[in-house]
């Protein structure tokens, strides 16, 4: 995933025309995301040809609650960009009894072996904006710095084969963010979207949002929405292709 940082260069935003808003604003909010994993990834070794894992059939992963919150600030300041951060906890364990033999890191993990999974994909990203449109047709373009810091732990029982063989997702990737948002006259309520992208060499990632959504005249809001999350990745020793994706309900307060 290192080399996605390179993408960044050609990520020039600054040069958009933007609208600077009148008054300094700032948005705080969360929800919980319970998605659906599907997908497979695999750790080779110096020696050894990882076998691609599928998370569900072979590890035994379901659904799970994630927390996911927010902070935007947007200000009146030409040319320097927004800012929002979001920290997403993405971290997930299961149990299963192996039906195939499986390689990773290195190691053999035998069939009938009892093991015990860890998937963290937890990430922090800033994301640094301008606002395009700002009426009742919003628009925002910009960059997106997402920091990961997990890992994928596969572990057996120590009265057995004692595996512990992990990799570590520490990367940080950069990606496209466009934001659009359209307010229903006279009524509070708003149709809202979201999209973080890049492709790059062997690796994809996509991320989106839909929503509806509904904003009080002081700021307190609630909206409904479905995301989905794609990773293909092929870095070094590991390899992904994994999709999240589910509905969420979150709450929000702007002032």
């Amino acid at each position: 995933m290192k080399k996605l940082l390179g993408a960044v260069a050609i990520a020039s935003i600054v040069s958009i025309p933007t609208a600077s808003a009148d008054v300094a604003g700032f948005e705080v909010g969360g929800y919980q995301w319970t998605p659906d994993y599907k997908g497979t990834f695999a750790s080779d070794s110096a020696t050894v040809v990882g076998t691609d894992i599928d998370i569900q059939n072979d590890l035994g992963f379901t659904d799970e609650s994630h927390n996911i919150i927010w902070a935007s600030l947007e200000h009146p300041v030409p040319f320097m960009p927004n800012i929002k951060i979001v920290s997403s906890d993405l971290a997930n364990a299961a149990s299963s009894t192996l039906t195939r033999e499986l390689s990773f890191g290195g190691e053999t993990y035998a069939v009938n072996e009892d093991v015990s999974t860890t998937f963290d994909m937890s990430n922090t990203e800033f994301t640094f904006y301008y606002e395009v449109l700002d009426n009742w047709l919003n628009l925002d373009l910009g960059l997106t710095l997402r920091k990961y810091d997990g890992e994928v732990r596969l572990i057996t029982d120590p009265s057995g084969s004692n595996l512990n063989e992990f990799e570590e997702l520490d990367f940080t990737i950069p990606l496209f963010y466009l934001k659009g948002r359209v307010d229903l006259p006279l009524t509070g309520f708003f149709v809202d979207g979201q999209i973080n992208i890049i492709s790059y060499d062997d690796d994809e990632v996509s991320d989106t949002e839909f929503s509806l959504g509904y904003e009080s005249d002081f700021g307190l809001g609630a909206k409904a929405g479905y995301r989905t999350f794609t990773l293909e990745v092929l870095e070094d020793t590991f390899s992904g292709d994994l999709e999240f994706d589910g509905a969420y309900i979150s709450v929000f307060y702007h002032f």
